[in-house]
């Protein structure tokens, strides 16, 4: 397996406010085949990694325009389709609203890219239909924006749950292996077990 990181600035737009950021882009695969996570700002650094290999599909962790806004861009490029939970389309529609997701992400699904199967996670919170995607056979887990080093993905916006983001950690992801890598939608890798403690401590903080 390979994976590789593309780096893109710009803006992050939700409830009025804009938001200068740098997004993680995920590619995973091999010689011949790869999977792109979130296509963030430009198309054309994606594209460049993904080179001659068949790109079976553009996963989008979640809906937030940042992830998102060069998606339909790079399908187009390199002829993949297009994958998002439909909890989040309404966030979608508002970047694309001539262009639906080609299918949906479903909890469960297993993604086939070469000899790999990322298992997609549904962990709303973030966003409603934020996921995670697991590589069991690498330890490898990439997380969007639900969780990153040093905690959950931000709430307090529209249409995120600061609960449900720390319900959906403690039971979708703190199960995993602690050694388990975490590649993060912003920012630096983790572990799940650098994160659980936290995660943990937040939780009983929690209203009942």
């Amino acid at each position: 397996m390979t994976i590789e990181r593309v780096i893109t600035s710009g803006i992050f737009s939700l409830d009025g406010g804009d938001f200068e950021v740098e997004n993680n882009i995920w590619l995973v695969g091999d010689g011949d085949e790869v999977l792109v996570i979130d296509a963030a700002h430009d198309h054309e650094p994606i594209a460049a990694a993904v080179g001659d290999r068949r790109c079976v599909a553009i996963v989008c962790t979640h809906g937030h325009n940042d992830h998102i806004n060069a998606a339909a861009a790079l399908a187009d490029a390199v002829g993949a389709l297009l994958l998002l939970h439909p909890d989040d389309t309404m966030l979608w529609e508002v970047v694309n609203p001539d262009r639906a997701p080609d299918a949906a992400l479903v909890d469960g699904q297993v993604l086939t890219v070469g000899s790999l199967e990322l298992k997609v996670l549904h962990t709303p919170g973030h966003s409603p239909g934020g996921c995670c995607l697991y590589v069991e056979s690498e330890g490898v887990l990439f997380s969007g924006d639900t969780l990153f080093n040093g905690g959950p993905g931000a709430t307090g916006r529209s249409f995120s749950d600061k609960p449900q983001i720390l319900r959906s950690i403690a039971d979708r992801l703190l199960p995993l292996p602690d050694d388990t890598v975490v590649h993060t939608g912003h920012g630096d890798d983790t572990t799940i077990g650098a994160e659980a403690p936290g995660i943990r401590a937040a939780l009983a903080e929690m209203p009942r």
